[in-house]
């Protein structure tokens, strides 16, 4: 079943209309069980797609500070053949890239076809913290939500799925992971004193937030709302997503691969057959 509702922009949300705590009615252990499933299809999905080279995947994931973009990657994407997978991080824009156009940066990182990237944060920081923190004037971020819908059509007419995951927490279970963290000492690395700071900031994110998933929106290029208090249901969810949206290409995947591999055979055959005239 369809765990997460696809948007398209047609229907404006708010995010006071998702409850974080869904769980679709499952268990943790039984949400388990459909992730190891999951798991070993979207890995034969990956082959396919590696195979064929008509297609790529791009997956964006999003969410506030501990919302488990790193933990959807890991469990998720984990399984997958690194040769054709990576992941692309996006950290506070260098001189170099500041010098350019925002989706410069982004564009180096898109993936080639046959191949699967993962944005841990993305081209969507550029209508989020920077309008949240003021970093450039409204008329600038403002003009970014056609950009993006614009580099996000070229990207589909190019042949790459899109698939966009907003990691959706409570403001009450994101307070219990940053505490949570400050008993761990496995964690301190990720101890960050910015992360309270930007709790402050939680109801300016909301509304840019909200904004972004109702601008940038589109057939070609959904946005997911992920209920993400448990982890267990998020990792679950974005799976089946993932499954489910690639589905409707195997048959042609398939296709493309039978008449590669009807080709290949009968070069082999030939190449046999030559070698055996020349004795």
């Amino acid at each position: 079943m369809a765990y997460l509702q696809k948007l398209t922009g047609a229907q404006p949300l708010k995010l006071r209309d998702f409850d974080p705590e869904f769980d679709a009615g499952l268990d943790k252990e039984t949400g388990e069980e459909k992730l190891e499933k999951l798991s070993a299809e979207l890995t034969r999905q990956q082959e396919l797609l590696y195979a064929a080279g008509t297609h790529s995947l791009l997956i964006v994931l999003q969410g506030r500070d501990t919302s488990g973009k790193d933990g959807t990657i890991k469990t998720v994407m984990g399984p997958l053949n690194s040769l054709g997978c990576q992941v692309a991080s996006f950290k506070v824009p260098t001189a170099e890239e500041l010098a350019h156009d925002f989706l410069w940066r982004i564009h180096q990182q898109t993936p080639g076809k046959g191949e699967i990237t993962i944005f841990n944060r993305s081209h969507y920081e550029d209508v989020l913290v920077v309008r949240v923190h003021k970093l450039v004037a409204d008329k600038v971020w403002r003009a970014r939500y056609d950009h993006i819908n614009a580099f996000e059509k070229l990207l589909a007419d190019a042949g790459t799925i899109i698939l966009k995951f907003y990691l959706h927490i409570s403001k009450d279970e994101q307070e219990q992971r940053l505490l949570e963290r400050e008993q761990d000492a496995t964690k301190y690395w990720k101890l960050s004193a910015g992360d309270w700071k930007e709790r402050t900031y939680w109801n300016d994110y909301t509304r840019a937030y909200e904004d972004a998933l109702n601008r940038c929106s589109t057939p070609h290029a959904p946005w997911f709302v992920v209920p993400a208090n448990k982890k267990w249901f998020r990792n679950l969810a974005v799976a089946e997503t993932i499954v489910s949206a690639l589905r409707p290409y195997e048959k042609q995947w398939r296709e493309k691969l039978e008449v590669i591999g009807q080709r290949e055979k009968a070069a082999i055959e030939e190449f046999k057959h030559s070698k055996v005239t020349q004795k």
